[in-house]
């Protein structure tokens, strides 16, 4: 479960984000939309713990982390959290298969078992046959998918993916938001999909609209 109440940003004398609340359970896929600077990357960054609220709370499983410390923070999203970007950040010097065994290795995990688990989250996206391959040899599409399994590999309690096919064709956009909608159901995460396209956001169980009066229906 994860539970935001009355959470408040401010920058200076702008106001971002006044009094939001958001309750979001298990398996539960949820898109934001919203234009430009309404406050979408805002939320997703106080979510993540990469910022911090001036008021109100925020708690994953029942864990208040909105006054933890950076350490903690660092422990919580590399444990509980998965994240996709619009910029796949896949490294380029490590194969596919151990891009997306790396967050098995920052938590400590053997070589042979983190590289086993993510073969079968490779298959799982449909790449099965590209473990070996570098990034440089996959399309737009397949690292994207291959950003869909590190996301996803040590099973987070929340997703959070950030406008993931901004640099997509329409054709692969489709095929990757029906993947990430089908991974989080399957995997039981919390997922929030944060998108200014009412087609991506279409693929969401619940959509929400972001405005400067806050998030409605």
């Amino acid at each position: 479960m994860l539970d935001i109440e009355n959470l408040s940003r401010r920058f200076g004398n702008r106001t971002v984000l006044e009094h939001l609340s958001l309750r979001l359970g298990d398996s539960e896929y949820v898109a934001i939309v919203g234009e430009s600077g309404v406050g979408k990357s805002t939320l997703l960054n106080l979510i993540a713990g990469l910022d911090r609220p001036d008021e109100g709370r925020l708690s994953l499983d029942g864990l208040d982390y909105s006054t933890a410390d950076d350490d903690a923070l660092t422990q919580l999203r590399r444990e509980k959290m998965g994240f996709v970007f619009q910029a796949f950040h896949v490294l380029p010097h490590l194969t596919v298969n151990q891009n997306v065994a790396l967050p098995l290795w920052l938590q400590g995990q053997s070589s042979a078992t983190a590289q086993q688990a993510s073969q079968l989250m490779l298959q799982a996206v449909g790449l099965g046959e590209r473990g070996a391959s570098w990034p440089r040899e996959l399309s737009g599409g397949e690292l994207q998918r291959v950003a869909i399994a590190r996301a996803l590999i040590h099973r987070p309690r929340l997703l959070l993916a950030d406008e993931p096919t901004g640099n997509l064709d329409p054709a692969n956009a489709t095929k990757v938001l029906q993947l990430l909608a089908q991974q989080v159901r399957a995997s039981g995460a919390i997922g929030i999909l944060v998108t200014h396209s009412a087609e991506a956001a279409a693929t969401a169980d619940r959509v929400l609209h972001f405005t400067a009066e806050g998030l409605h229906p």
